[in-house]
């Protein structure tokens, strides 16, 4: 597979967008935040997605060069629109009037109406989470997967995610994942590697369980991960997120594709000094870590610690691409006659 240094893979991703379309300051944020994704292991939402963005600039489904603005704020709940344009940098925008919010009433609530694809919703609480605060992060996605006991595809994907800082000089705790078995993007990883998945994340289009990635492009349907419990979250987040928003929830005629978004700051000042908070919150990992271990496992990881071991080591090593996934890259390129 192809290996790239991150600065390497942000020019790529850059001169693409800049191709497409984009001005250069917000191709900058979308094109950090998509090898940011590949850094911290996470290349479901990397550098893949640009396809995906090149079709839906190509159906007029994103328009390239439009800019988020704020519609409207009412004491600590605003409302941004993503006028349709790049959802990176209309997110950016939310968590950071979150925080602004949060700072004055001790929470923010922003939602993000016409807004396409946000990336990885971990790295918004993240941002969050650096300010002192509790970050808390969901969207709803195109209506993909089947709702418990159903085999056609209801419900998106719902990504849900929350951050909170840890102890000094500690990469703060996060949990970031979607309401399906897995998420869309990481099937689109396992096609291009020619792998399976396990069974219970997919049905076909006949509602069989299958663990060809193929399958659920042709018609089949991804599965609430937990049963009823992640089918349950994904309603909540539907309405939450979707209809708060005012996109909608996905199942309905009138859903304009991409993901309606729901993003919260919480000042934890407000309850409890910061300092105690984030040695409550060290002392627990410290206990979760000295957790004997189960058979087949040699230690016990925090929430995040995947990612942050990730970006170290990517950082280090470089991030390689499945040789698909740069052919498809390359293929972009030179449909918008720019070199890499």
């Amino acid at each position: 597979m192809p290996t790239f240094s991150p600065p390497a893979l942000l020019a790529v991703a850059q001169t693409i967008l800049e191709a497409a379309g984009a001005p250069p300051d917000l191709a900058l944020v979308v094109g950090h935040s998509l090898v940011e994704s590949n850094l911290v292991g996470h290349d479901s939402h990397g550098i893949l997605r640009l396809r995906q963005y090149l079709d839906l600039i190509r159906l007029g489904k994103l328009l390239p060069a439009a800019r988020a603005s704020l519609l409207s704020q009412t004491q600590a709940t605003a409302r941004v629109d993503g006028a349709r344009g790049w959802g990176q940098p209309a997110a950016q925008m939310a968590a950071q009037l979150a925080i602004a919010l949060a700072q004055e009433y001790g929470v923010g609530v922003v939602t993000i109406d016409r807004c396409n694809h946000i990336g990885r919703v971990g790295e918004y609480v993240e941002t969050i989470s650096r300010s002192a605060m509790i970050g808390l992060a969901m969207c709803n996605t195109e209506a993909v997967v089947a709702p418990f006991g159903g085999r056609q595809g209801r419900l998106g994907t719902n990504p849900l995610a929350w951050a909170m800082p840890r102890g000094a000089g500690r990469e703060p705790l996060l949990v970031d994942f979607a309401t399906s078995g897995v998420a869309e993007g990481k099937l689109r990883v396992a096609r291009d590697k020619g792998e399976r998945v396990p069974l219970g994340l997919l049905v076909d289009r006949e509602g069989h369980p299958s663990p060809v990635p193929a399958d659920y492009y042709a018609g089949g349907a991804l599965l609430p991960f937990g049963g009823h419990k992640g089918y349950g979250i994904g309603v909540v987040i539907e309405l939450m997120a979707g209809a708060l928003s005012g996109m909608g929830p996905s199942a309905a005629p009138d859903y304009p594709g991409g993901n309606g978004t729901l993003i919260m700051a919480l000042s934890i000042a407000r309850f409890i000094p910061v300092e105690q908070f984030t040695a409550q919150a060290e002392l627990l990992s410290e206990k979760i870590k000295a957790t004997p271990t189960a058979e087949g496992f040699s230690e016990v990881l925090v929430p995040g610690e995947p990612e942050w071991r990730a970006r170290r080591e990517r950082l280090a090593t470089g991030i390689s691409l499945p040789e698909p996934t740069w052919q498809d890259i390359q293929a972009l390129a030179r449909g918008l006659n720019v070199t890499l």
